[in-house]
């Protein structure tokens, strides 16, 4: 199946979709500074440029887009067109987060990945217990947690 835009428009489309300031990354953001959460936003000396880092709970926190890591819930479809480009692409996106996480795991930061998909859409987390859940994992003292949607829960 071809694509339904041309070159430029695609690259248009392309170059519009945004990586910081994202809805879920700043509704969270919002939260956790109404508990009292300060963080610094995308430490770029650190792997990965983490979305928000807390210093004082030697903590990172990635909000990531379900499509774009490759999470597998609901939320996530391969691209009809182009199927293998784009597997190969987020796929290795997904690898690279991976080596990213292990990496600030052995220089000593916690990691906490919240997805999209338990931030909105259909099966997303109550957000009282989302917060809940973040805040504890914060005051804890667990190196790794994923936060995902409320069905796809472990």
């Amino acid at each position: 199946m071809a694509d339904v835009h041309d070159a430029k428009t695609r690259s248009k489309n392309m170059a519009a979709i945004k990586c910081r300031n994202t809805k879920p990354e700043v509704y969270l953001r919002k939260k956790l500074h109404a508990l009292g959460f300060r963080y610094k936003l995308g430490d770029k000396a650190l792997p990965g440029k983490p979305d928000l880092v807390l210093p004082k709970h030697h903590a990172v926190i990635f909000i990531n887009g379900c499509f774009w890591h490759a999470h597998g819930c609901h939320m996530f479809k391969i691209p009809a067109t182009r199927s293998e480009w784009w597997k190969h692409k987020l796929f290795r996106n997904k690898q690279r987060d991976h080596e990213q996480w292990e990496e600030l795991r052995a220089n000593g930061w916690r990691v906490l990945v919240v997805w999209e998909c338990a931030i909105r859409g259909r099966q997303k987390i109550v957000e009282s217990e989302l917060i809940d859940q973040i805040a504890q994992w914060l005051r804890g003292e667990n190196e790794f947690c994923e936060i995902i949607s409320s069905n796809e829960q472990p």
